[in-house]
C-alpha cells in the first residue's frame, strides 16, 4: 500500500495552484528578489551609481569634439552654394551633403528630428540664413563653420567691393538646449542594459547553484510566476534609474529641458528592460558560474553600448557600422529616447521601437528556454 501511495503524495503539491496562491507567490518572490538587490552593495554601485558617475562626468566635460560630415537642405536657390563648382565643389562635398528642397517647413521639421544638420536659405540683400540643430553640438559647430567659410569665400571673390553676402545663423530649438539633452538618453540606456542583463543572468546562475530553482520546480509555482517576479524587479530598478537620471539632469547645473511627450520614455524603458532581460536569461542559461556570466555579459554589453550609440553618435560612422548598430536593442532605446526627450517626438516615434524590442525579447526568451536547466546536473 505504501509503495502505491507514495507517488501520489509526491505529485500532489505541484498539481494545483489557485489564483490567490499564484499572486501570493509572485509577490513573495518579487519581494525577496528586490530585497536581495537592495542589500547587494556591489549591484547598487554598478547599476545605479556607476552609470550616474558617467552622466556627471560627460555632462560636465563633454562640450565639443571633431568635425564630422554634415547634411543640409538648400531651400530654393542659394547663390553662395550654387556658385561653388569644379574642384571647390568636390572639396565641399567631402564635408557637406546638400539636398535641394522647396518646402522650408518640412526641412525644418526634419532638422528638429535629427534627419538634417542644417537648413540654408537666401533672403533679400544677400542674406544667407542658416538654421541648425543643437542636439549634436559637434555637428552644429561644423555646419556653421562650413557655411561661414563658403560665404567668406564668395565675399573674397568680390574684392574691392562691399561684402555681397551676410550669414545669419539661428538655432532651430529653444536656446536653452544643452549637451545633456542627448547625453542623458545614451547613458540612461547603458545603465538600464547593464542592470537588466546582469540582474537576470546572475539571479538565474545563483539560484541554480544554490538549488533554489530545483525547489521552485517542486513547489506549486509556475515558471511564469518566477520570470514575472524577475521582470517586475528589473522594471522597478529601470524606472528608478530613469527617475534618478532625469532628476539629476534637470537640475539647474545641467539644465535638461524635457520636451514633447517625454513621459513616453516610461513604457519605452519597460519594453527595453524586457529585451535586455532576455539577453540576461540567455547568458544565465549558458553560464555555469557567476564569473562565466560576468565575462559573457561584458562581451555583450560593452560592444552593444559603443555600437548602439550610448556613448557617442554614429551619424558619421561608416555605413556598414551603422547597419551593425541596428542589430542591438540599445540602438532603438537610445534613438527613441532622444526623440521623445529632446526632439519633441510623439507616440509614433516610439511605437515601432517598442514593438521591435518586445519581438527581440520573445526570440531571445525562446533561445533561453531551449538551453535552460533547473540545476547543474
Amino acid at each position: 500500500m505504501s509503495a502505491t501511495t507514495t507517488p501520489e503524495r509526491q505529485q500532489a503539491p505541484a498539481s494545483e495552484s489557485t489564483g490567490p496562491e499564484r499572486v501570493s507567490a509572485f509577490g513573495g518572490l518579487t519581494r525577496v528578489m528586490l530585497l536581495g538587490f537592495v542589500r547587494d552593495r556591489g549591484a547598487l554601485f554598478f547599476v545605479l551609481l556607476m552609470p550616474l558617475m558617467f552622466l556627471l562626468l560627460f555632462g560636465t566635460l563633454f562640450k565639443s569634439a571633431g568635425a564630422p560630415h554634415v547634411k543640409v537642405a538648400e531651400v530654393g536657390q542659394v547663390r553662395v552654394l550654387d556658385a561653388v563648382q569644379g574642384e571647390g565643389r568636390e572639396q565641399l562635398e567631402k564635408v557637406l551633403t546638400i539636398t535641394r528642397v522647396t518646402d522650408e517647413g518640412d526641412a525644418l521639421e526634419k532638422l528638429r528630428k535629427g534627419d538634417l544638420d542644417g537648413v540654408v536659405s537666401e533672403g533679400p540683400d544677400g542674406t544667407v540664413n542658416l538654421r541648425y540643430s543643437a542636439t549634436d553640438q559637434v555637428k552644429a559647430g561644423s555646419v556653421q563653420s562650413i557655411v561661414n567659410s563658403v560665404v567668406q569665400g564668395a565675399n573674397q571673390q568680390a574684392s574691392g567691393r562691399p561684402p555681397a553676402f551676410t550669414l545669419v545663423t539661428a538655432q532651430v530649438e529653444d536656446l536653452s538646449l544643452k549637451p545633456i539633452q542627448y547625453l542623458t538618453p545614451g547613458l540612461l540606456g547603458w545603465a538600464i542594459a547593464t542592470g537588466a542583463v546582469y540582474g537576470a543572468s546572475f539571479t538565474l546562475v545563483s539560484w541554480r547553484k544554490k538549488r533554489v530553482l530545483r525547489r521552485l520546480r517542486l513547489a506549486p509555482v509556475s515558471p511564469g510566476v518566477v520570470v514575472g517576479a524577475r521582470v517586475a524587479v528589473s522594471g522597478v530598478v529601470a524606472l528608478a534609474q530613469t527617475a534618478i537620471f532625469l532628476a539629476v539632469a534637470t537640475t539647474p547645473f545641467f539644465g535638461l529641458r524635457l520636451s514633447g511627450s517625454w513621459w513616453l520614455v516610461v513604457p519605452l524603458v519597460l519594453c527595453a528592460t524586457i529585451a535586455f532581460m532576455s539577453i540576461g536569461l540567455v547568458t544565465g542559461a549558458a553560464a555555469k558560474s557567476e564569473e562565466a556570466a560576468n565575462g559573457i555579459n561584458q562581451m555583450i554589453i560593452l560592444p552593444m553600448s559603443f555600437l548602439g550609440g550610448a556613448f557617442f553618435p554614429l551619424d558619421g560612422a561608416p555605413g556598414w557600422l551603422q547597419t551593425v548598430s541596428k542589430v542591438f536593442p540599445l540602438h532603438y532605446l537610445v534613438t527613441s529616447a532622444q526623440s521623445v526627450l529632446s526632439r519633441g517626438g510623439g507616440v509614433m516615434d516610439v511605437l515601432p521601437a517598442m514593438g521591435g524590442l518586445l519581438a527581440f525579447a520573445a526570440v531571445m526568451s525562446a533561445i533561453a528556454w531551449r538551453f535552460f536547466n533547473w540545476d547543474d546536473a
